[in-house]
């Protein structure tokens, strides 16, 4: 009966396994399929940032390069006026692709976190688990059957001890009863 009830137990365990990896599954792959997203969109805005720090720099050493080597004030000043702007500018998309670079990386480690959550139900895990379980069960399945042996052999004992208890008690009264008897027939006698 208990065989019965433990077997029922695990089947359930493996039905509930079943249903843990058919709802988390999806979600696993999709928050995977996310992160690769959100790495990818990391790894695009540093080589952007890379770039517009690279051409920043370009950009400050042809300044420096045209106010050494220029004449013409004029023209060196309205250039310098161009490549500024145009450094600010970039400067500010350096600064947006930053703050979208912490956006992205805080979703990130949300998502990473969440996928931890997730991965808790990881169906090896628990199919380990139940492994170890079926295994104990076995065991203490075992030990119960030796236990349940050893106890039908000490009640059989016990009967066949308490049997010869009887026996060897009726003797001792048919021996008191013929002791009694044969006192009466010596003080009848007497």
């Amino acid at each position: 009966m208990s065989e019965t009830l433990s077997l029922n137990k695990l089947e359930k365990l493996i039905e509930l396994e079943t249903q843990l990896r058919g709802e988390y599954q999806q979600q696993l792959d999709d928050k995977d399929a996310a992160i690769a997203e959100l790495t990818e969109d990391k790894a695009a805005l540093e080589a952007k940032m890379a770039q517009m720090e690279k051409t920043i720099s370009t950009q400050l050493a042809t300044i420096k390069d045209m106010s050494g080597k220029s004449n013409d004030t004029q023209v060196l000043e309205q250039r310098n006026r161009e490549l500024h702007n145009r450094s600010e500018n970039m400067k500010e998309e350096v600064s947006v692709a930053k703050s979208r670079l912490k956006a992205l990386q805080k979703d990130l480690s949300a998502e990473r976190a969440e996928l931890a959550e997730l991965k808790k139900y990881d169906p090896q895990r628990l199919r380990k688990n139940l492994d170890a379980s079926k295994k104990k069960l076995a065991e203490k399945t075992t030990a119960a059957d030796k236990l349940q042996k050893s106890l039908t052999q000490v009640r059989s004992e016990n009967s066949q001890l308490e049997l010869k208890i009887e026996e060897l008690e009726s003797q001792l009264e048919k021996s008191q009863d013929a002791q009694t008897d044969t006192v009466e027939e010596g003080q009848e006698a007497a």
